[in-house]
């Protein structure tokens, strides 16, 4: 029994297993036991499955929490190593840019239903609000505002940050006096993601809604202000009632990853405003009949909004020209190898 799921509950229905999850393995040819990845680390991962936990070898599968995946069970009773067959395609993935700097995206998390982006007030940072919305409308999840410690904020902030969130709620959350979970919990469904940074109270939260001390906390660095890495992996819980929570470690650089979608939907009034633009390609910087900028003019939009949009698309751009140069690069290297192989095989004759 996984140590996280109370005695007498079925295993993989802790874990997020429905009669949509179980035909989507129905429709499969591919011959093995059904399970679903709730740790990786360093090439490793844990799953659950039907015939209980289990270690697994990914075996050259990019596989990541919250993955559903076929494994080729143990054949010795009492083994609890097993090796993954093949993944199922994914909904609901938070992609973002490789933190390496690499022409390369990294899936946090994947089927996931709902993205609890986690904000303190007192260090409100709007344009790293914005980006984890994009990051979290561009998933196709449902995402929830989670604003924590707005007792410690100089001002209120409650309206400012539901004003940069059309679509999304907002709900203000003190996990130690257990203000707001309940309200959160109403709002989460399915497989929930938790995003945010180092510092922002998601191991609080995540203690405070599981009910149960799992997740180590510790307060913020006097000397900078910023969080510490009290999560460092990302792991599911499960919550009950078929609800799975996705902890992740404090994210310090959110970068764009093919996220055009996400980030119109995080400013659906730009979005909506430059379909009126003279030109379709409008930077809404200083082309003519710019309907974006003729809108700022008369203070219908926030300045500083346009110009967190702007960054997120140039940025946007810049990783998908890089990315189409590396496809370019591997594909010029992969004819070069095929030629050299033909003129080698007839020089051989």
């Amino acid at each position: 029994m996984h140590p996280e799921v109370l005695p007498g509950t079925d295993l993989l229905a802790a874990y997020g297993w429905s009669p949509h999850v179980a035909e989507r393995f129905a429709g499969s040819d591919i011959q093995g036991t059904p399970g679903r990845i709730v740790r990786v680390s360093r090439g490793i991962g844990e799953a659950v499955t039907s015939v209980g936990p289990l270690t697994v070898h990914l075996h050259g599968h990019q596989v990541c929490t919250g993955d559903w995946v076929i494994v080729r069970a143990p054949v010795t009773r009492g083994d609890t190593v097993a090796a993954v067959c093949a993944v199922l395609p994914r909904t609901g993935a938070i992609r973002r840019a490789a933190a390496s700097g690499r022409s390369q995206d990294q899936i946090l998390a994947a089927n996931v239903d709902a993205v609890v982006v986690t904000v303190a007030a007192d260090t409100l940072d709007l344009g790293r609000v914005e980006r984890l919305l994009a990051l979290a409308w561009d998933s196709g999840a449902q995402p929830i505002i989670a604003l924590t410690k707005a007792d410690l904020a100089a001002v209120p902030v409650h309206e400012q940050v539901t004003a940069l969130a059309p679509g999304a709620s907002v709900v203000e959350v003190c996990a130690p006096d257990g203000i707001g979970v309940s309200e959160l919990r109403e709002r989460i469904h399915g497989t929930v993601v938790f995003l945010g940074a180092s510092g922002a109270g998601k191991s609080t939260l995540v203690n405070a809604l599981s009910g149960r001390d799992l997740r180590a906390t510790a307060p913020v660095r006097q000397t900078d202000g910023k969080g510490r890495h009290t999560t460092t992996a990302r792991e599911m819980i499960p919550l009950g009632d078929g609800m799975t929570l996705i902890d992740t470690p404090g994210l310090r650089g959110v970068g764009m990853w093919d996220a055009a979608a996400g980030i119109a939907a995080a400013f659906p009034e730009i979005d909506d405003l430059a379909q009126q633009c003279r030109f379709a390609d409008c930077a809404h910087d200083s082309e003519p009949g710019c309907a974006v900028r003729a809108a700022v003019a008369r203070g219908e939009v926030d300045a500083r909004r346009v110009e967190s949009h702007r960054k997120l698309q140039r940025e946007n751009a810049r990783v998908a020209a890089r990315a189409d140069a590396r496809l370019r690069h591997e594909r010029t290297r992969e004819a070069k190898v095929t030629s050299r192989a033909i003129r080698a095989y007839y020089r051989d004759r």
